[in-house]
């Protein structure tokens, strides 16, 4: 079974990621207006109501902006810790609000989502694997520091959102204030573009077959600089960097379950393979 995959935006302006079958989706963050969110899934031809629920990963502004005025105009449950709900606040929807368990699945449909805690400055901040039958699709932003969490289920995904937030040298030499860069760099902040990188070389399963790299830096990062790093890398997973600005592509993600496809040299695909099934 496929699963269809979308950074709707990706960045310190915004965070949204779309992940859904032919019959129903979620959003993991919803940081974009409501209006920006709507015009964006109309360019991608995807129906913004197969979306059936929300995943909150954590409470800062840029992962929730949109969530109240998706949920008043759409009715979507939002699924979201205790903790960050606390923080979030979200007065105005409650009643839309569920709680979920780390490392327990939540079905949406035949959508399987599962939680799990990761490392960064928020108050119960989580990393959530969306899965489809075999197929696994991971969204893994935020994040001080590449844990074992982060690992085991790095290794289990054919398509995975990856923060690469920051390149060393441009943060060290940047203008921002000591206390940002440290708050950055301190093991709570965001993945470094090394960090990143050393994660997918070591860690990356060979099924993988796209890579989404995710919440660049405006200050701190450039998109050809990480795109020269990871195109080094002689592997066949198409890495593509998540904008900023715009939508990515749509991708189709799937498992191999035949033997024989296994067997076959894999064909890769076009740097922005675009989808129009919906």
């Amino acid at each position: 079974m496929a699963l269809f995959i979308a950074s709707l935006n990706s960045g310190s302006n915004g965070n949204c990621y779309y992940i859904g079958n032919k019959n129903e989706a979620v959003f993991v963050d919803a940081g974009l207006s409501c209006k920006e969110t709507e015009i964006r899934m109309k360019r991608l031809g995807l129906d913004i109501r197969r979306v059936k629920a929300i995943f909150i990963s954590h409470e800062h502004s840029d992962h929730i902006l949109g969530v109240t005025a998706l949920v008043a105009k759409y009715k979507m449950p939002v699924y979201v810790s205790g903790p960050t709900l606390k923080e979030a606040g979200f007065w105005k929807i409650r009643q839309y609000t569920l709680p979920f368990t780390t490392q327990v699945a939540i079905e949406i449909g035949t959508i399987r989502i599962t939680a799990f805690q990761k490392k960064h400055d928020a108050s119960d901040p989580h990393s959530f694997v969306v899965s489809e039958a075999k197929t696994h699709v991971g969204v893994f932003t935020d994040i001080g520091v590449p844990c074992e969490q982060l690992i085991h289920y790095f290794k289990q995904c054919h398509a995975a959102f990856l923060e690469a937030n920051y390149d060393e040298e441009m943060l060290e030499k940047g203008r921002y204030p000591l206390v940002l860069k440290k708050r950055i760099r301190g093991g709570e902040g965001h993945l470094s573009n090394r960090q990143a990188l050393e994660l997918y070389i070591r860690h990356r399963p060979a099924f993988m077959s796209h890579l989404l790299l995710s919440h660049l830096s405006k200050e701190n990062n450039r998109p050809d600089l990480v795109e020269s790093l990871f195109g080094a890398v002689p592997t066949e997973t198409q890495v593509v960097i998540a904008s900023r600005y715009q939508e990515s592509a749509l991708y189709e993600i799937s498992a191999k379950e035949n033997f024989l496809d296994l067997l076959l040299p894999r064909i890769k695909p076009s740097r922005r393979q675009q989808l129009s099934l919906f």
